[in-house]
């Protein structure tokens, strides 16, 4: 296909494919989607190899959140049945991230649900990461804490962090029709404040909103603006209390093509499946790893992923490898340009660096929101009346912690 050995050649070279390219990467058929794994999957390599990075989510703060994102369990006025609760202690916190890392993940990602932090929840997590790093001082950590404030972000980064996540979600020209609390442009400011402190920039989508390819496209390309040095791709979960419950919109073929062209479109930076890779992609999750270079590993912000051995047995299975602790994720070329913001931050020149940036991982309010077994069971009915709707009666998906003591991914 000319359209595939076209874009082989531009992601083989670094180069972005026009916008006309990657909607056709979209519009391809199930029939051609082996040739498009396949093509992307070229692209991958030669950029990352066969290594995939792990992240391991620890949600600090649960529920509670005064925003409306409409695909979120811990929005505003929403009835799912999750977990809630205020901060974890520094030490609860450690403990949970201390199971992530024994089982080989390189990142733990603290997430806070809220529209944004106050300056004693910066005190809250900056004593949180000093835990973390004394028991390891050399993994990554990325922080998700909502909107920020002038020089939260430089306080952040003092303090050890190394990446903050801010995901953009959805194209500007539909993001009012999931939230109303605060826009778009709020969200670009947060990541060039985060990317102006030198933090790594970490910031990705929402799929399977209803969204068109058109919004996929305009979204995963004003990432690639913005700087973004790794992308999670979170497939929505339809959560049952909130007002996406029925939107049950993705195929893991859907789910395949949209992360060729994610990959496509960002050929040398770090792209993660995050949210709703168990519930989407299902048996067919080995092959996103042809495409996507780092998961999360186990359980979610409010949902249990699939067990973190079965996410090590998979990638050991399908012939890749876990990054180690003392490797660089992103190519050479993309880690000189990181450590140049970070440098220049550091010197108080990160006003001119200012202008890209980025946010890592389904995070705070803005997470894959899962749906209850009662969801699926109630899709699976509404599903058997028409051949040709999507079988949500394929999903199954479990609230952690729900009902329980237990905190996230103890």
């Amino acid at each position: 296909m000319d359209l595939l050995d076209t874009l082989t050649a531009k992601g083989l070279r670094g180069e972005v494919p026009t916008r006309e390219e990657a909607l056709a990467v979209l519009a391809t058929t199930d029939d051609e989607l082996l040739d498009v794994v396949a093509a992307a999957g070229k692209v991958r390599r030669r950029w990352f190899g066969r290594r995939v990075k792990l992240n391991y989510l620890v949600n600090l703060k649960s529920g509670l959140c005064p925003e409306d994102c409409n695909y979120c369990s811990q929005r505003l006025g929403s009835k799912a049945e999750i977990l809630k609760y205020t901060w974890l202690k520094p030490d609860q916190a450690a403990e949970a991230a201390r199971a992530g890392v024994a089982g080989g993940a390189k990142r733990v990602c603290l997430v806070a649900s809220g529209r944004g932090p106050t300056d004693r929840d910066i005190d809250r997590v900056t004593d949180t990461m000093a835990a973390i790093q004394e028991a390891d001082p050399e993994v990554e950590i990325c922080v998700c804490l909502g909107l920020l404030s002038d020089n939260q972000a430089e306080r952040l980064k003092a303090a050890g962090a190394d990446a903050y996540n801010h995901n953009l979600n959805t194209s500007e020209k539909t993001y009012g029709d999931i939230t109303t609390t605060h826009t778009y442009a709020d969200r670009v400011d947060t990541v060039k404040k985060a990317h102006g402190a030198g933090l790594s920039a970490c910031s990705g989508l929402i799929a399977g909103m209803g969204e068109s390819d058109e919004d996929l496209v305009d979204v995963v390309f004003a990432l690639r603006e913005l700087g973004s040095d790794s992308v999670p791709v979170n497939f929505l979960i339809p959560f049952e209390g909130t007002p996406l419950a029925k939107e049950w919109n993705l195929t893991p073929q859907r789910c395949l093509r949209i992360l060729a062209m994610v990959r496509f479109v960002n050929p040398d930076t770090e792209v993660r499946i995050a949210g709703g890779r168990e519930v989407h992609l299902r048996s067919m999750q080995p092959l996103g790893l042809h495409l996507a270079n780092s998961i999360f590993l186990g359980d979610y912000l409010t949902s249990e992923g699939q067990a973190g051995q079965t996410d090590l047995d998979m990638i050991k299975d399908a012939g890749f490898e876990v990054e180690g602790a003392g490797e660089a994720t992103l190519p050479r070329h993309r880690a000189d340009v990181a450590a140049a913001s970070s440098a220049a931050s550091a010197c108080g020149t990160a006003a001119s660096a200012c202008g890209s940036g980025g946010g890592c991982g389904p995070c705070g309010g803005h997470a894959h929101a899962p749906a209850s077994e009662d969801t699926a069971a109630s899709a699976a009915e509404d599903a058997a009346a028409s051949d040709g709707e999507l079988r949500s009666d394929l999903v199954k998906v479990r609230l952690r912690g729900a009902g329980t003591e237990l905190a996230p991914n103890a």
